[in-house]
């Protein structure tokens, strides 16, 4: 039976994966977390097969106050839990990065694409990245995992503003786009695969498929019972917008993993169509 602590009690992500966990594998794994914002480094990780950090600061407007909040949180606090399980005898590692770490808002990101990170939550987590490959050694792996935008039900991001606006507007723009996400769900069933595994290096769990946004809207439509219509001239609005305007760049641009397949896509637990349903 594994063991398997998690550091960031109450983050979504984690929370998700427990329940993941607990629910379709009740007596295979033993799954506890600690709270990074009390005395966690009182807790003895001794005996824990794999520690999953996704403790962090994010979906927070960046500003010049919080700078060093982000580096401080996403950062140094990744560092000093990784040093901690590295030294209680913890033999993996698994640090939830972000695909944010590129800098990029569109276009292709493939495995030999350089980080270049602008904003201070991207660049927080690609500092923690060098920072952490420091302390790999033969008995002590870490698995980097660059997820895309993450969605599920009741999560925050990008995908509810898609939401919202099917919810507002009686009509949707028809653009074509490309975006590569991840289902919470996926996202569990990768990190399920991490620890039976013991994986160790850079990974980019994703959905076995990439989608429209308007594909998106069309889904989250039909699941709420609302007749949407897709306007072409809408959406030729949106593509002129998408060239100079970030906010329509970021929501109906093409911005997609390539090349990085993993295991062909066997831990996608649902497909992008159920994915979305639960997601509403």
């Amino acid at each position: 039976m594994k063991k398997i602590l998690i550091t960031g009690a109450g983050s979504y992500i984690g929370t998700s994966f427990e329940q993941f966990l607990t629910s379709q594998y009740p007596n295979e794994y033993v799954v506890d977390t600690v709270d990074t914002m009390s005395d966690w480094q009182g807790k003895s990780f001794a005996g824990y097969d794999a520690v999953f950090h996704v403790a962090g600061l994010a979906h927070q407007k960046e500003t010049a106050e919080n700078k060093d909040l982000y580096h401080t949180v996403n950062c140094e606090l990744a560092v000093r839990v990784a040093q901690k399980a590295k030294e209680d005898g913890v033999g993996q590692f698994i640090f939830l990065s972000s695909m944010n770490i590129y800098g990029m808002e569109s276009g292709i990101i493939t495995p030999d694409t350089v980080p270049q990170p602008k904003t201070y939550y991207g660049k927080s987590k690609w500092q923690a990245e060098q920072a952490l490959a420091e302390l790999i050694s033969p008995a002590f792996s870490i698995a980097f995992l660059r997820p895309p935008m993450v969605y599920g039900k009741d999560c925050r991001g990008n995908f509810q503003m898609v939401v919202k606006l099917v919810k507002k507007l009686p009509f949707f723009p028809r653009v074509h786009n490309q975006r590569t996400l991840i289902h919470i769900d996926n996202l569990c069933a990768f990190v399920k695969l991490c620890v039976d595994q013991g994986l160790s290096g850079v990974y980019f769990p994703q959905n076995a498929e990439a989608v429209d946004t308007y594909v998106m809207a069309q889904e989250i439509a039909s699941e709420m019972g609302k007749k949407l219509y897709f306007s072409y001239l809408a959406g030729l609005g949106v593509a002129v917008l998408r060239s100079f305007w970030p906010v329509a760049k970021k929501a109906f641009g093409s911005l997609v993993y390539k090349d990085t397949e993993t295991f062909d896509f066997t831990y996608c637990v649902t497909d992008m169509r159920e994915s979305i349903r639960k997601s509403v």
